[in-house]
């Protein structure tokens, strides 16, 4: 059984074992794979295992001794599912991994936006406080977020988390979501449109799936709707955000600030203008890779791929 890992290193930079994998059969990890060499690479393999590779029909109906592909992330529109299925290929996914660990991250740029150490630490270091009059100096506005409302767009696992979270520091919680849940025994809690959302929330954070009817969802047009001294949060899916117009809209001060750890392309080119952006933090995809929820997300993928070989796959999303 061949075994073949194209996009390793990002799950797995060196503090991680493949050795549950090897198990399973003969592996070969590659850390990154070039468009040029996907086929070469993934052609003798039956398992292939892939973070952001992508796998279209015409990559797939190319490679015949393909049996399962294992997409090492919860999203999976990297891989043409209705292909594989055709082509009695399974696609498997890791849906619970990193709840925890994105919702914790969510919290660290909302913390940064509104009482940023980080700014005044860097000022201590550079003797700006040593030179100061008073016993006391700031920066930045500084915002405090108990009685601030918070508007969660998507309360799925990780947005009931960050939920928690907000009502456990003195926020008020409203969110929108296509499929309203069971409500949460949250003070104040209430479900509500986009639109109504927008407008009413002091942070607006972002925790939808990319779907059609979610790409672009904030956009110029649902930025003017919302209060000018709000922060926008995004750790979900880059294209949700119009990145231009949140850009535009953060530069002519109608926002008050926004912090995103993803991107509609990763890595993102140089002029982008979110890296040029007034009061806008950019991180680089982080918020699901702390080591805890790494180890996780391996796990599962070992998981799905033992289940699959002894004929009875789970998390198969084809």
């Amino acid at each position: 059984m061949k075994i073949v890992i194209l996009d390793g290193y990002s799950l797995n930079p060196g503090d991680l074992s493949w050795e549950g994998l090897r198990a399973l059969g003969e592996l070969e990890v590659f850390d990154r794979t070039p468009e040029d060499l996907l086929l070469e690479r993934a052609a003798p393999a039956e398992i292939i295992l892939i973070n952001k590779i992508h796998l279209p029909a015409e990559i797939l109906k190319q490679l015949p001794k393909l049996r399962y592909i294992g997409v090492l992330a919860t999203g999976y529109d990297v891989v043409d599912t209705a292909a594989a299925r055709e082509l009695n290929i399974a696609v498997t996914n890791i849906p619970i991994y990193g709840t925890n660990s994105v919702a914790q991250f969510t919290f660290a740029l909302i913390l940064e936006l509104c009482h940023p150490p980080a700014i005044h630490a860097a000022a201590t270091r550079a003797g700006e406080w040593s030179r100061c009059p008073d016993f006391s100096f700031w920066k930045t506005p500084l915002r405090e977020l108990a009685g601030k409302t918070m508007g969660i767009i998507g309360l799925g696992r990780i947005g009931r988390r960050v939920g928690e979270i907000a009502v456990a520091m003195g926020l008020r919680v409203i969110a929108a979501d296509a499929v309203q849940s069971p409500v949460p025994d949250w003070p104040g809690f209430r479900w509500c449109e986009v639109d109504e959302l927008l407008a009413a929330s002091d942070i607006v954070s972002l925790h939808c799936p990319l779907l059609p009817s979610t790409k672009g969802i904030i956009n110029a047009a649902s930025l003017a709707k919302m209060k000018p001294g709000a922060i926008l949060i995004n750790t979900s899916r880059g294209a949700l955000v119009v990145e231009q117009d949140l850009a535009d809209a953060l530069s002519a001060g109608r926002l008050a600030g926004a912090a995103v750890d993803v991107l509609s392309v990763e890595p993102p080119p140089p002029d982008h203008p979110l890296l040029h952006a007034r009061n806008c933090i950019v991180t680089p995809h982080i918020a699901w890779a702390t080591k805890e929820a790494r180890t996780r997300l391996l796990d599962t993928a070992i998981a799905n791929l033992r289940a699959f070989l002894e004929g009875h796959p789970v998390n198969v999303v084809n």
